[in-house]
């Protein structure tokens, strides 16, 4: 069975979500920008998710963990949630 780990980082707007994805690109702390814009719990650890199959979280996030490189911020990837950042940080396919 296909396992990932992985963080996010999830907002309200897409507008933010670009904004915090640049400031991350531009070399701020994934983990420091989670514990203070997420709206998710995982928020304040980071936004790390832990160790996950195929199948547990929704349909748009799953396609997208078990098929970005690993260490490579993802999005925005919008659900019914609102907009996520997200960072494979291990995969076993």
């Amino acid at each position: 069975m296909a396992m990932a780990s992985a963080r996010h980082l999830l907002v309200d707007s897409e507008e933010l979500c670009n904004e915090l994805k640049a400031r991350i690109e531009a070399g701020e702390d994934f983990a420091a920008l989670a514990k203070e814009y997420s709206s998710c719990p995982s928020g304040q650890q980071g936004g790390e998710l832990g160790r996950f199959g195929r199948g547990q979280m929704v349909p748009e996030f799953d396609r997208v963990v078990f098929s970005a490189p690993v260490n490579t911020v993802q999005g925005p990837v919008k659900t019914q949630f609102g907009y996520h950042l997200l960072e494979v940080t291990s995969r076993q396919d």
